[in-house]
């Protein structure tokens, strides 16, 4: 969240206020220590209760954001409902349950520790042993939240929470350390934690280059086209979760991966595909999957939209931005095109689009007073989902379902409508009495006259 955080305030607002920001660290952390120490005595004063209130707090924004968007189908209510209700468990309420809370806190390490090892194992990309320690290490956290010794089931949450803000807050720390020693026209994807290990190196480019503003009519827009998995199959066989950020598999056994590009009209366009398309079989998809440089091919870039719908269909999906600097994207994409190499999952069609995004949105939230919006990202649940799918990016790959969900959650952060959360309350709150008055109307009898 850091890392993603400090990427839209941008170097110019934050690193006048290092120290500033070195304190908050260091405040966390001994935060994380109280969260931690706090449950031991046998007597929950103040952990288990904030943390509960803090779940409750967020679901009910997620929900509020949710209703605002007027998400179709019940699936977006899975994430609200994540919070909300482990918070009503936790908090003094008749629901409290604090041994079940536990045993699904450590369900959530396992599942998130078995993705993050399978991924590991099947890509193997560079760096690949620490991501398969800290696999490991959520077993080991899981076994304590399953166990009731050597913690109770009262101190494995807050144990696991506690060390959770340890980490983060040294990170904070550590990056306003060395915010002091970049140079001022430096970008803040100089700093260490931008280094990727996937090898996906984002350009040099001037933080002073063409600073995001508000948009004026007849300016650019930066769109995000993705065609997904499932429309790119003809006949599949519907894997949910699977299709939906993997791949799709057809009834002859055909895999498809789906696509994702990025437009800047009218003259700018990121498309990366392959020089030769291939048909792959799920034993060839597999053998694929690893990122060595044995897999490294021959790729190409379309030209336009219009041509790449031409040559195949439009695209499923569509996220438009307003606020970003063109210029820096234009700077990033004449440092990418100069290689065509793909690579399957290490040099994609959606790693080029999910780095162009930071690149674009880089201090797209710097202001004169960077703690406001510093403020309203720590609070806006779309960075938190945001951050979930980079780190399951940077562990298997970046891939249209995952670019998809992250412009999604990237333009509820920085477009103006979503920047005021009781802006966002009340939008929400008339966005239901509008459903309500719709369901009133086609209620059956509604509209029909009555006799005298």
């Amino acid at each position: 969240m850091v890392q993603l955080a400090l990427l839209l305030v941008g170097m110019n607002a934050i690193q006048r206020h290092w120290r500033t920001l070195a304190v908050i660290g260091a405040c966390w952390m001994l935060l994380g220590v109280v969260v931690i120490i706090d449950p031991l005595d046998g007597v929950q004063n103040i952990t288990m209760h904030s943390l509960g209130a803090l779940l409750m707090i967020e679901g009910l924004i997620t929900l509020a954001a949710g209703l605002l968007a007027g998400r179709p189908g019940q699936l977006w209510m899975l994430r609200p409902a994540a919070l909300i209700v482990p918070g009503l468990m936790i908090i003094e309420t008749p629901w409290r349950n604090l041994v079940l809370i536990s045993v699904l806190f450590g369900i959530a390490l396992v599942v998130d520790g078995t993705l993050r090892i399978v991924a590991t194992l099947l890509v193997r990309f560079p760096g690949w042993r620490v991501a398969l320690l800290a696999g490991l290490l959520e077993f080991v956290l899981a076994i304590l939240a399953f166990s009731p010794w050597p913690l109770s089931y009262e101190s494995t949450v807050p144990f696991c929470v506690g060390v959770a803000m340890l980490l983060s807050g040294w990170a904070v720390v550590r990056t306003a350390q060395l915010l002091c020693r970049l140079p001022p026209d430096a970008p803040i994807t100089a700093l260490p934690i931008f280094r990727h290990q996937r090898g996906w190196l984002i350009p040099p480019l001037p933080a002073s280059a063409d600073a995001p503003r508000a948009p004026h009519p007849g300016e650019p827009r930066m769109v995000v086209h993705v065609w997904t998995p499932v429309a790119s199959a003809t006949d599949p066989v519907r894997r949910p979760l699977i299709d939906r950020y993997v791949a799709a598999v057809d009834q002859q056994g055909t895999v498809a991966t789906g696509h994702a590009a990025l437009e800047m009209p009218p003259d700018l366009y990121i498309s990366h595909y392959r020089a030769s398309e291939e048909d792959r079989t799920q034993s060839e998809f597999r053998q694929a999957l690893h990122a060595g440089r044995q897999n490294d091919v021959p790729g190409r870039f379309l030209p336009n939209y219009a041509y790449e719908t031409g040559e195949w269909c439009e695209a499923t999906e569509h996220v438009e931005f307003t606020r970003f600097s063109p210029e820096r994207l234009r700077q990033f994409w004449e440092a990418y095109r100069r290689d065509a190499t793909y690579n399957l999952t290490n040099r994609n069609c959606s790693v080029v689009v999910a780095l162009a995004l930071d690149i674009a949105l880089e201090g797209v939230l710097g202001r004169e007073m960077v703690w406001t919006p510093l403020g309203r990202l720590v609070l806006h649940p779309d960075l938190y989902l945001a951050t979930l799918l980079r780190k399951r990016a940077h562990t298997m790959t970046w891939t249209p379902g995952l670019v998809l969900d992250y412009a999604r959650a990237l333009q509820r952060v920085v477009e103006p409508a979503a920047l005021s959360w009781p802006n966002v309350i009340r939008q929400a709150a008339d966005h239901y009495r509008a459903i309500r008055r719709r369901s009133a109307d086609d209620a059956p009898g509604a509209g029909q006259k009555t006799g005298a």
